[in-house]
């Protein structure tokens, strides 16, 4: 097996082992969410559609090139692939993308309003998690939505009425932010509950990101 090859195959594994995270980690139900890692420049690979992460078989994860053609796995690929390819694409920083349900964070994303700094965590994913405009799932123009969403320092958005997507350096990067918004929306959500939570600015955010660079290192 190649060097490459053998690199694939763990970033396919990497797919089958956060997918059963994300159930793990109730950031989605079932078959729900979808995770992506960039290959090279041509390829991703992808969570396969309907399939239950456990019964994920390594070498049968989705691999498709830039403009959506499967050439290699036995299982669909994601019917959100139209999404992740697009951000692949017009994010050249990124290397992976997930894409949760997770219940708090969602809870935002169908209220229409983005997570503020209510809690400092949120500096893992920017100043605020914005919200984006709404379009149908599994379609390009949610791809279009989410990058329109996100800027240059921003690992995270809520997708309007949908759920949440979030990108990094890696799967583990993209991921730990995943799990790092939807604690900061549980939060929020709480504290609104109590009464009105103090929003840190954005100066003080950013100065906090810097410190969280080398967290778990």
């Amino acid at each position: 097996m190649s060097g490459h090859e053998q690199q694939f195959r763990d970033q396919r594994k990497e797919i089958r082992e956060y997918g059963c995270q994300l159930l793990e980690d109730d950031l989605t139900t079932g078959t729900g969410g979808n995770l992506s890692v960039r290959l090279d420049d041509d390829r991703v690979a992808i969570s396969p559609s309907g399939v239950p992460y456990e019964e994920v078989v390594i070498e049968d994860v989705p691999v498709t090139t830039t403009d959506g053609t499967v050439v290699s796995g036995a299982y669909d690929p994601s019917t959100e692939l139209p999404m992740h390819l697009t951000v692949h694409e017009q994010r050249s920083d990124v290397e992976a993308v997930v894409h949760t349900h997770s219940p708090y964070a969602t809870t935002f994303a169908s209220l229409g309003e983005p997570i503020p700094a209510s809690h400092y965590l949120v500096a893992f994913a920017g100043t605020e998690v914005p919200v984006t405009e709404y379009e149908t799932h599994a379609t390009q123009e949610l791809g279009n939505v989410a990058v329109d969403a996100l800027d240059e320092s921003a690992k995270a958005t809520l997708l309007r009425n949908h759920g949440v997507l979030t990108v990094g350096e890696s799967l583990e990067d993209a991921y730990t932010v995943a799990l790092m918004v939807e604690y900061c929306a549980r939060i929020h959500y709480q504290a609104r509950a109590i009464g009105e939570p103090e929003i840190l600015p954005d100066d003080e955010v950013e100065h906090l990101q810097g410190k969280l660079d080398g967290y778990g290192q």
